[in-house]
């Protein structure tokens, strides 16, 4: 593949500069895993609204680490190792900055996937491993770079640029946090920097988390104030306020479902793609009880239905399989119906409480804590 260039670029390269003096640049340009970390950390200086690459990036980190830990960097005997626990390396992902909610899909075949499609006539593949004994190596072909018959190993450099990759991310972050915080004390004159700091978060390139996040956050204090009447009985019949709830963490594997509305028992699902195979199974994991989705698209409504039931029809050719399933479409919501419902929201008064929800998921999302969080 032909090699970008990014902000980050800049960093990789000092950062191999500073090991392999003169020649970093030939092994920069020589070596498919550093080409490969190059794509992966593009989104660094683009801020926290920048999707992050964590799950094939940590893939290679633990694996490395444990090449590294464990001294083969040095010892050269890497062929005669054992491999690493399945579960050490699972555990030590989610012990890292944003890695807590990661699965399992980049160690065993995402990483893989990927690095091929970049690299398609690469002769090596990142990750090794041993399915009946759940052993995993990284392939050290990868880690060693041969330039003019001299042999450098790069195995520590990664770890060092995946790291400087982390604490750009966690400043982002943190940035982004401090902007929430500041734009919460600005007084009543200043709500229009408020609505313009959301309204810049319902983007199609803003980081999945964020958008699923504001949209709960839009969408809570949009139904807040509408009423049903519920009851067993036409005699114990109460006025109830619809309440929506975010059922666990973003994009967690919890069968999606994302947020639900009591009392009506509507599912809610986010999503950023119009990929057909996701969002029936999505409807098969809920025994096609309908769903609405929330699609970070400005493409409009019916352009969207009309995209979801051309490739439906496409993968399902019998016209009662395609319409059963876009029966359990319940509602599509958006970009614009979520700037729609946000707008409604600030005119009933909950602009304030908005951005408070945003900050609060924002940190249980990020495990983000301050010091007036822990005091609290």
């Amino acid at each position: 593949m032909s090699q970008i260039e990014h902000e980050f670029t800049k960093n990789i390269k000092r950062i191999l500069s500073e090991e392999f003096g003169d020649k970093a640049e030939q092994i920069f340009s020589s070596c498919p895993i550093l080409q490969y970390l190059n794509v992966k950390t593009k989104s660094a200086e683009r801020g926290s609204k920048a999707r992050g690459s964590f799950g094939n990036i940590y893939a290679i980190y633990v694996l490395v680490e444990d090449y590294v830990k464990k001294g083969f960097h040095k010892s050269g005997n890497y062929k005669e190792y054992e491999g690493a626990k399945f579960n050490n390396l699972l555990k030590r992902q989610r012990e890292l900055p944003f890695g807590e909610k990661l699965q399992n899909h980049a160690l065993n075949h995402r990483l893989n996937q990927e690095f091929k499609r970049y690299f398609p006539t690469c002769p090596y593949q990142p990750i090794l491993r041993d399915v009946q004994k759940r052993r995993y190596w990284f392939n050290e072909k990868l880690l060693i770079c041969d330039i003019g018959g001299k042999k450098y190993n790069i195995a520590n450099t990664i770890l060092k640029i995946i790291d400087e990759y982390i604490e750009v991310k966690q400043n982002a972050f943190i940035k982004f946090i401090e902007t929430c915080e500041q734009l919460k004390n600005l007084n009543r004159t200043k709500k229009e920097d408020i609505i313009k700091f959301i309204l810049d978060l319902l983007s199609p390139n803003v980081d999945a988390r964020l958008f699923e996040i504001v949209s709960y956050s839009i969408l809570k204090y949009y139904y807040h104030d509408q009423i049903v009447y519920f009851g067993f009985d036409l005699d114990s019949i109460e006025k109830v306020n619809l309440q929506l709830y975010k059922t666990g963490r973003c994009n967690a594997n919890d069968g999606g479902i994302d947020f639900v509305m009591k009392p009506l028992g509507r599912f809610f699902q986010v999503t950023e793609t119009v990929d057909v195979r996701k969002y029936f199974l999505d409807i098969d994991k809920i025994e096609r009880y309908p769903i609405t989705f929330v699609i970070k698209s400005k493409d409009s409504v019916l352009e969207l239905e009309k995209k979801i039931r051309e490739k439906a029809e496409e993968q399902y050719t019998i016209t009662a399989i395609v319409e059963k399933y876009m029966e359990c479409i319940e509602e599509i919501i958006n970009i614009p119906v979520l700037i729609k419902r946000f707008i409604n929201a600030v005119d009933n008064g909950y602009l304030n409480p908005i951005l408070d929800e945003i900050i609060k998921q924002s940190k249980v999302e990020f495990n983000y804590y301050d010091c007036d969080d822990e005091e609290n």
